[in-house]
């Protein structure tokens, strides 16, 4: 191991304070990764196509974490090699406090500039909007278009927003299936038969000729900047 390595792991309170952090890492995935808008697409194709328990809800998020990870690679190679020299770095006596912002700030600002990218400025001005609301009249203009607590939720929504526009064009196709697969059925005075199990196999069939997962997964990946 390093000796920056060495160093760092012999400080018992960066250490602690550390494996806090690391702790945090799967909700920080979840809420403020491509994983929001992947995984929320995810879940509505599978509902689309009525084979609620064909993909498993494990499959879904195994392939939405794989997706969100091949997004954010950029952001995590460039956290990579902010962080690096922190972590290798061979002063014993720099304070843990000092250790512990340089390693926040080496995750923040990458993550601050793929937020803001991702985020539309009609959520962020609405969010900027909250967030100096929420804080006293004196405090408001300490308040930026660009701090963590505006651009996290503007993030988020616009992900839900993008997600569910998707979503519906997903859903026609299949919806139109369903519509002209009952019609049938009524027409052939066959109403006792559930029109979602006939209708299917050619909604599975139209996915997987179309190259559905393949074709969905490049553009919900290809999506971010």
């Amino acid at each position: 191991m390093k000796p920056g390595v060495d160093d760092f792991l012999g400080r018992p309170i960066a250490l602690v304070v550390a494996l806090a952090i690391v702790s945090l890492v799967p909700f920080l995935f979840m809420g403020v990764t491509a994983f929001v808008k992947i995984s929320t697409v995810l879940q509505i194709v599978k509902s689309a196509i009525g084979a609620q328990s064909v993909p498993s809800n494990t499959v879904i998020m195994a392939l939405a974490t794989a997706l969100s990870l091949i997004a954010m690679a950029p952001v995590g190679q460039r956290i990579i090699d902010r962080a690096s020299p922190i972590v290798n770095s061979r002063n014993p006596k720099e304070e843990t406090s000092a250790l512990v912002e340089k390693g926040v700030d080496a995750v923040r600002e990458p993550m601050r500039e793929f937020l803001e990218k991702n985020a539309s400025e009609k959520e962020r001005a609405r969010f900027l909007l909250v967030a100096k609301n929420a804080r006293p009249e004196a405090e408001r203009e300490k308040v930026a278009a660009n701090d963590l607590t505006v651009l996290v939720p503007a993030f988020v929504v616009t992900e839900l927003t993008e997600a569910f526009a998707i979503g519906f064009l997903i859903f026609l196709p299949f919806l139109v299936i369903d519509l002209v697969v009952a019609n049938v059925l009524l027409a052939l005075g066959m109403q006792m038969l559930n029109p979602t199990q006939v209708s299917l196999p050619f909604k599975l069939l139209l996915f997987v000729a179309i190259d559905g997962w393949g074709l969905l997964a490049q553009a919900l990946v290809s999506g971010y900047r």
